[in-house]
């Protein structure tokens, strides 16, 4: 997803932190842990996450890629 994608402007801080909450829980099974991770500030309509002030597109594309990892770790089996 891009960080212009219009879809992005209908999550609202809520689930952006939901969201975020998933990425810790899911990616904390890879070694990989953010604890500063969090929302950040709203720009033209859009949540910003604080990975260095990264989109919600990031977030949405990093759970992504979480998903496929899980789904593939576990076809190892």
């Amino acid at each position: 997803m891009k960080p212009t994608d219009p879809r992005i402007r209908h999550y609202t801080e809520a689930q952006i932190r939901a969201l975020l909450a998933e990425v810790h829980e899911r990616g904390r099974r890879f070694g990989l842990v953010w604890p500063s991770a969090t929302t950040d500030t709203t720009i033209d309509g859009r949540v910003l996450v604080r990975f260095n002030t990264a989109p919600a597109s990031t977030l949405l594309n990093l759970l992504n890629l979480l998903l496929d990892a899980e789904r593939d770790a576990s076809c190892d089996f």
